[in-house]
């Protein structure tokens, strides 16, 4: 990569909010400031899951610190526009989606090739992160395009999952948390595309709703499939989906909980 791709403005996108409006050194402020749930969250769920790092899969941290990587890369391009800033934001966004699905997707969904080993699985899923990365350079500007069909795979796992489980109030969060993506997809769309309706409005921020909104869906569809894990392969910890600051209000921050602790040590990883 050469130093041009570190200069503002080379990359080929530029999303709907005005550039350098509010400050001279942050072409797209409420772009990047809307990261900020990236930045303040997953350090507390990083305490909140404790317990489940200790117990059940220490890896379940390395979520949290990459969505706070997403975070920094998202800012750091909103910020400049520059090429790089763009490649880091787009793959942090897909290791982030791979790490999450090669550490908790549940064996039964493995294809027949890998004899449920999540060994081989993690193994393909990297070398597809990898290639698809060395990809992402050929023509960066439709890269977001690409990343949003992470979705369906995404979405057609957690309902497969959705139709078994018999935790109320995990189905719950399953539905509100779809809701919440098909409303950040729905904002994502609307800036790339009909940009020119929305600034003729005076709201050409819709792509920082879909900072937020992506945040709120993407840490409980994390929480979802780690509750999925320990339930489907370690179900004697007796996991339980709690919220806090109180268990009785479901629109707190989801975690789980694990009622039997007793170190296991396998290959999991």
């Amino acid at each position: 990569m050469t130093w041009e791709h570190l200069e503002r403005g080379s990359s080929p996108v530029d999303w709907c909010e005005g550039n350098y409006l509010v400050s001279p050194d942050i072409a797209e402020f409420v772009n990047t400031i809307s990261n900020v749930l990236f930045l303040l969250g997953p350090p507390f769920l990083i305490y909140l899951f404790k317990d489940y790092g200790k117990f059940i899969q220490p890896a379940i941290h390395l979520i949290w610190v990459l969505l706070i990587v997403v975070g920094l890369s998202s800012a750091y391009f909103h910020a400049t526009l520059s090429l790089l800033g763009q490649l880091l934001d787009e793959l942090t966004i897909l290791w982030v989606f791979m790490a999450t699905l090669s550490l908790f997707c549940p064996r039964r969904h493995f294809p027949k090739i890998f004899k449920g080993s999540r060994k081989r699985f993690c193994l393909s899923m990297s070398i597809f992160s990898i290639a698809a990365t060395a990809l992402s350079f050929c023509h960066p500007a439709i890269n977001a395009f690409a990343l949003m069909f992470l979705a369906i795979p995404a979405t057609y796992l957690l309902y497969k999952e959705l139709k078994i489980v018999k935790d109320e109030r995990v189905y719950r969060l399953g539905v509100r948390n779809t809701t919440i993506l098909i409303a950040a997809i729905v904002c994502w769309i609307n800036d790339r595309m009909f940009c020119d309706t929305w600034s003729s409005m005076n709201f050409p921020y819709l792509h920082g709703f879909w900072h937020i909104l992506i945040f709120i869906s993407a840490y409980p569809a994390c929480v979802l499939f780690a509750f999925f894990f320990v339930n489907d392969e370690r179900p004697e910890s007796r996991p339980t989906l709690k919220y806090w600051p109180r268990n009785d209000f479901e629109l707190g921050i989801p975690y789980v909980s694990i009622n039997y602790a007793k170190k296991f040590d396998d290959d999991e990883i």
